[in-house]
This record gives C-alpha cells, structure tokens and sequence, in this order.
C-alpha cells in the first residue's frame, strides 16, 4: 500500500515550485477498469482556485520524473502498477484543508465522518446542509454545519472521512471564472472546399 503522507511530502515542494496549492493526494481505483490504481493529486492556481490542462501537465511531469527517479534509487513508493492522474479540484471540490471549510462557508455542503463517528443523530455518519465555517469542537479544529432544522453541528476535522461542495447555482456564481484575456481575439478560419 502507499505510503500517502510519503507522496504529500514529494508533491507538495513540486506543486509549490509551480505556484500551485496541493488540494489532495489519493490512492484510488483506476476508472481505466483494469483494476490497478490511480495516483490521483489535485491541486490549484491560487489565482484562480483552478489549474488548465498546460497546469496539469506540467504538474504531472514533475511528479512522474521524481517517482521514476526515486524508483530508480530504489524506493518503492507505489507498490505494483498505477495511473497517475492530476486534475483541478473543480466547482464541487473536496474539503480538505482548514481553510476550505474556512473559505467556502455559505454553501451547501456533504460530509462524511469516518467509521465509528456517531453522535446524538443516532449514528449519523452523513451530514447535507451550509457549511458556516471553521469552529473549534473540544479544543480542536471542526467544520460548522448548519441542518434544514437551522441548528449547527460542529463536526471535527480529524474525524472527517471526505467533504466536498454540493454544485449549486450559488456556488456556480461564487467560483471565480478562469483568464479569458485574450479570447475576444480568437480568429476563426474558414477552410475552403477541396
């Protein structure tokens, strides 16, 4: 199994070295259906909460010459055969750092708490309603939710199997757009008949 804190630790300097914010790191099953795996690595422009393909593919580059590279010297740190994948988080991202919860309050939200979370919801482990921010629960970082019933629940962070923003209309009009600079001067050629 891989070692994901391992892969954080070598992104997360090659992301920065591009200018770019680590969302997520993730072992997950390959949608190529051959059933091996995927490094899935989200990350983000800071400028505009997204990365282009150009972005993508030069994140990937790097990841994919500093795996092969250690590999080579020796550490394994996928063990067996993988896809690499990197992506934008995109307009329902996850929730994984502090300051998500923290920046993307006033929408709706999902959340789901780890195995064995329970609470007075009768062993709730799915929570649906508008994140309200960043709290603190016993001394520790939680994320704030308000339920359809108005009443806010404090969820804890460490406790926190996966988050992410329910896409809304709302949050459609929140994300900001990427640069279109440039796309008024996109000329359209007409090819003739042959």
């Amino acid at each position: 199994m891989a070692d994901i804190a391992r892969l954080v630790e070598l992104i997360e300097p090659e992301a920065t070295a591009l200018g770019f914010e680590l969302v997520r790191v993730k072992m997950m099953p390959s949608e190529a259906g051959d059933g091996g795996e995927a490094l899935q690595i989200m990350a983000e422009d800071p400028a505009t909460g997204q990365l282009v393909i150009d972005q993508c593919a030069a994140l990937s580059r790097r990841v994919s010459d500093l795996i092969d590279e250690l590999e080579e010297q020796g550490e394994v740190l996928i063990p067996g055969a993988y896809h690499l994948e990197v992506s934008s988080p995109g307009i329902d991202r996850p929730l994984t750092r502090e300051k998500d919860f923290a920046n993307w309050a006033g929408h709706e939200t999902r959340i789901v708490m780890a195995k064995g979370w329970e609470d007075e919801r009768k062993g709730s482990r799915a929570y649906k309603g508008t994140l309200t921010g960043l709290g603190q629960l016993d001394d520790a970082p939680a994320a704030g939710i308000e339920m359809k019933d108005g009443s806010v629940t404090y969820l804890p962070l460490d406790q926190i199997h996966s988050a992410k923003l329910v896409l809304t209309d709302a949050l459609i009009a929140a994300t900001r757009p990427l640069d279109t600079s440039g796309a008024d001067e996109i000329v359209e050629e007409e090819k003739a008949d042959d």
